[in-house]
């Protein structure tokens, strides 16, 4: 098994050489933590109309 400092360097090999999945993953992880933790009602209805065009968007594409 990896060191740490080791898994670290492989961690940022790979984020270097994956910017937009890692980017996706980072900003995946954020929104879902936000819903889970901060959201308010209105947050969330406001967010649901949001999927519900985003959706409608990827149907019609």
């Amino acid at each position: 098994m990896k060191s740490t400092s080791q898994q670290t360097e492989a961690n940022k090999k790979w984020q270097a050489k994956n910017r937009e999945h890692a980017r996706y993953l980072r900003n995946r992880s954020t929104s879902r933590s936000f819903i889970r933790k901060q959201a308010s009602l209105e947050d969330i209805e406001e967010l649901e109309s949001l999927i519900e065009q985003r959706k409608k968007d990827l149907s019609d594409r």
